[in-house]
This record gives structure tokens, C-alpha cells and sequence, in this order.
């Protein structure tokens, strides 16, 4: 179901951005919300779906430096972060920064590339510093990885280590667009393509993560959302070890908490509340457990849903 967004600067920008990408709206407003609060972004789908341009969109709507990278298996840790190259003129070794050093990185299918690329990215995205050589350097504000995932069951792909991707604030996936949203691309695209003009400043992006910030959450809500997190670990005391102990390996970290916290009030501004109610800890359960909550081999061959799990769990706790 579609969202209602009632705040102005919002709903503007969403809505600039519906006249180039079609059928998309969740992602989109994803990728509003990763900026706003400043947390990374990994967006699941198969090819062709629009993921690259939404975020190249959003990047040109926000007026944010933006760069792209293509991860492929014989990606080096170097080509994202950059090297140390000798120069035999100044007789020095002269650091060349790597398309890391932007604002808004889009990580176009992500888990295409091994290990010690993924080792690479995750300083950056945890510490928002990347280390060459013997120096470390601070990368600009904000600084958010975009980061396109194929399905893993497709040939060439790697699973992320799981502290990759509870690095990840949330995680989303694109679907088909409908019939009449893929009429409107081919209509599109026998447009003359126009240049994107600029929606919001850095200032509007810092304006707006405070007044996310200034949004209440009652005492007994910040409770019920540590509860719901703590539910999903196996080791915990509200966890169901008679309905779920079959189904979950591992539970999600404490950073959950801190983004479904965050999240919710984010939720709860784009409503054109200044107070978070229960709807919006609930319609960001599955965007940020989904993919931190590790699943059993009985819940596989039980055929599991991860999204009615997670639902289910949260239902108890609200």
C-alpha cells in the first residue's frame, strides 16, 4: 500500500522524481529517507528495474556529489578507495583518491565482488573514513552508500558477510512496475531526456534531520521497540523459543534498534506528525530486521516467510 506524505518538502521531491522513474515510489522514498538520516542503503531486485536511476535522480534532486561504481569480480580494494602512486618528477608518493570520496556512492550490484572489496567498504561505511597507506582520510557529510544487490541465487554472485550488512540502516526490494507505469517509461523514453533541476540544498537535507530529530517517541514506544528487536535473538529472555526457537539462528543487533527507533520518527514526519504512534515502529519492521534476522534450515525447508515472521513478532510486542 502507498504511503501518504504529508509534509511539503517530502512529498515535492518524491513527487520531481515520479516524472523520471515510474512504478517505483518505495524505493524512491527508501533512498529520501537513507539521505535525511544518514544511513546506508541496500536495494534488492533483479536487473533493469530502475535502481541505478532512481538513485542518480535523487542524487541530482538533492544536489549532492554522486558517483558510480560497477562491482565486478576482479574488483581491487584500490579502485574504490584510491592508492598511493609514485611520482618520479617530485620524487614522492602522491595519493589518488577513489570514486569513494563523494557524497551519495552508488555500489551497483554489490555482491559481484569478493571479500576483500566488501573489507574495503565496510570502514567506510562504519567509521566515514577510508585509510591509504599509513593515512587515514575523513569523507564528506553526508556520506551514504547506495548499494544495488541481485537476487543470490543468480550465477556470479556472493553472499555479504552479515556485519556488512548490519551496516546497511535498511534494505528494500524492487518489484515489476505495473502495466501502467511501464507504459509511461516507453512514453518517457521517446522524450528528449531534460537535465534534473535542483530540489533541496545541504541546508534543507540538515534542516530537515533535525526536525526529524525533534519528533517524540513516548517512553512505552522506545520500550516496545527495544522489545521487538529483542524478540528476534534467541539468547534473549523475550525471544519465543516454542513458536520461533525452529526458525531463528541469529537476531538482530542493538543497531536495529537505533534505526528502527530513528526510522519510526522519520515515518512519523513524512505523516505530518511531530509524535511517532505505533503504525510507524510497524512499517519499518521488515525494511530494517529483514535482513539482519538469519533464518534456520528448518525454516527453509518449512518454507518460512521472513516478512510474516517478523510481523508476527512485532504484533506481540505492540
Amino acid at each position: 500500500m502507498k504511503k501518504i506524505i504529508k509534509n511539503k518538502d517530502v512529498a515535492n521531491i518524491l513527487s520531481r522524481a515520479n516524472e523520471i522513474v515510474f512504478g517505483q515510489d518505495e524505493m524512491l522514498a527508501a533512498i529520501i529517507s537513507a539521505v535525511v538520516c544518514e544511513g546506508h542503503l541496500l536495494i534488492e531486485g533483479m536487473p533493469g528495474l530502475g535502481k541505478t536511476l532512481s538513485v542518480s535522480t535523487i542524487s541530482k534532486l538533492m544536489d549532492l556529489d554522486f558517483k558510480r561504481i560497477q562491482f565486478t569480480p576482479d574488483l581491487l580494494p584500490s579502485d574504490l578507495i584510491g592508492t598511493q602512486i609514485y611520482s618520479q618528477k617530485k620524487e614522492i608518493f602522491e595519493t589518488k583518491f577513489g570514486p569513494i570520496f563523494t557524497q551519495l556512492l552508488l555500489a551497483d550490484e554489490i555482491n559481484r565482488s569478493p571479500a576483500k572489496v566488501q573489507s574495503a567498504l565496510l570502514e567506510a561505511m562504519a567509521e566515514k573514513q577510508v585509510t591509504i597507506g599509513e593515512q587515514s582520510y575523513q569523507l564528506q557529510t553526508p556520506f551514504v552508500v547506495m548499494a544495488t544487490q541481485n537476487p543470490v541465487d543468480q550465477e556470479g554472485t556472493y553472499q555479504l558477510p552479515e556485519a556488512q550488512l548490519d551496516r546497511f540502516m535498511i534494505k528494500v526490494n524492487t518489484e515489476y512496475p505495473s502495466s501502467s507505469a511501464e507504459l509511461s517509461i516507453i512514453n518517457t523514453n521517446e522524450k528528449k531526456i531534460i537535465d534534473i533541476a535542483r530540489v533541496w540544498e545541504i541546508s534543507k537535507i540538515q534542516e530537515l534531520k533535525k526536525e526529524v530529530e525533534m519528533v517524540h517517541v513516548d517512553n512505552i514506544l522506545k520500550e516496545t521497540i527495544v522489545n521487538i528487536v529483542r524478540s528476534t535473538r534467541p539468547q534473549s529472555d523475550n525471544f519465543d523459543k516454542t513458536k520461533f526457537g525452529k526458525y531463528i539462528s541469529h537476531g538482530a543487533s542493538p543497531r536495529a534498534t537505533i534505526w528502527l527507533y530513528k526510522l519510526s520518527k522519520f515515518n512519523a514526519f513524512c505523516s505530518g506528525r511531530d509524535y511517532v504512534i505505533p503504525d510507524d515502529i510497524l512499517s519499518n519492521v521488515i525494511p530494517v530486521l529483514g535482513h539482519r534476522v538469519v533464518l534456520s534450515y528448518d525454516a527453509k525447508i518449512d518454507n518460512i516467510n521472513i516478512n510474516n515472521l517478523l510481523l508476527d513478532i512485532a504484533n506481540r510486542e505492540l
